[in-house]
């Protein structure tokens, strides 16, 4: 589809859901001084649960941004592609980050963007988390999100994830996904849209999602990070980056159908009613809620216990988070 049919379909989609002003700079934005920057590099990532960064183009031009660029990233790569100057801003679980963090990459944490997406599917005689021990799990990638999250997971309930889960990772000819589908493996450990299609093709069950179960979805799930030098050259463009995915989060929450249609427009994603599925059951509501600093504390706590970090929760709030401009936007954007 043309872009221009694109754009034309989110400005009716703006419209229709009550929030012209969206695409409006806020009164507050001549106060904050010129964007030192006309250029953003975001990272293209295919987790439907990553929309609001998929669908903020149009709002990140009405905050002044020229060049957009959607930029290629393995999922397991993020952190790395931020620190290495290949992407300025990226969603990301919070689990994630924080290796990342202890690790000494250039990243930093500024908000929290949604609760839980994760769920996770097991075949017969796997009712818990407690019962993947001895078990064979997939993940799309050790050192992802998803392998990261599983592992503080099963630590919580008592398992050593390094010694008591077989973890199964994707390759280039198979995916861990259709090793679970082909009863290869126990479990699977999947994010938007590997959920929405596991259900549709009616293939195992689900022992626990991340959004509904606790403690797990009392804290953030993906939160924003981006590239320590840009946001400390660039605190003018950071706060208008931050803004415009915040109110793309709005949108999803507000207009999911709207944005799943945007998603398989700009090439996202090809399946509406996944897509679709998948912003009608995240919460995208809660970014003013939740507090991303109990969020971080939450995850480094969990994995210092298990040895994937060093640093003490307080050392990785201290060299890898800023909410400074998550504080103002809070006030700024009061529902």
């Amino acid at each position: 589809m043309p872009m221009m049919q694109t754009r034309r379909r989110f400005l009716t989609t703006l419209s229709l859901a009550g929030a012209p002003g969206l695409l409006h700079a806020s009164p507050t934005v001549a106060a904050e001084g010129p964007l030192e920057t006309t250029t953003v590099r975001v990272a293209n990532r295919h987790s439907l649960c990553n929309a609001p960064q998929h669908v903020a183009e149009e709002l990140l031009r009405a905050e002044g941004f020229a060049e957009i660029h959607y930029v290629d990233t393995v999922a397991a790569a993020t952190a790395e592609a931020i620190a290495a100057g290949k992407v300025d801003f990226s969603m990301a679980h919070a689990s994630y980050w924080v290796p990342a963090i202890d690790a000494g990459e250039p990243v930093v944490l500024l908000a929290g963007v949604h609760v839980g997406c994760f769920e996770l599917f097991a075949r017969e005689g796997v009712h818990s988390v407690a019962d993947l021990k001895g078990k064979s799990v997939g993940v799309d990638a050790l050192g992802n999100s998803t392998h990261v999250f599983l592992a503080a997971t099963a630590a919580h309930v008592g398992l050593d994830p390094a010694k008591d889960i077989r973890w199964v990772v994707s390759g280039p000819s198979v995916r861990a996904m259709e090793l679970f589908a082909e009863g290869k493996i126990d479990a699977f450990l999947g994010a938007p849209p590997e959920p929405q299609e596991l259900r549709a093709r009616n293939i195992g069950h689900v022992i626990f999602n991340s959004s509904v179960d606790r403690p797990w979805s009392q804290y953030f799930c993906c939160m924003l990070g981006g590239n320590r030098e840009f946001v400390k050259k660039h605190p003018v463009a950071t706060k208008r980056v931050l803004r415009a995915i915040l109110k793309a989060t709005d949108l999803c929450a507000s207009e999911p159908a709207g944005m799943a249609r945007q998603m398989v427009e700009r090439g996202f994603t090809d399946r509406y009613d996944y897509a679709l599925q998948a912003l009608s059951e995240v919460p995208y509501d809660r970014w003013r809620e939740y507090d991303p600093e109990d969020t971080i504390r939450f995850y480094s706590l969990r994995l210092h216990e298990i040895g994937m970090i060093k640093s003490s929760p307080q050392k990785i709030i201290a060299d890898g988070t800023d909410w400074r401009f998550l504080n103002e936007l809070k006030r700024e954007l009061k529902a």
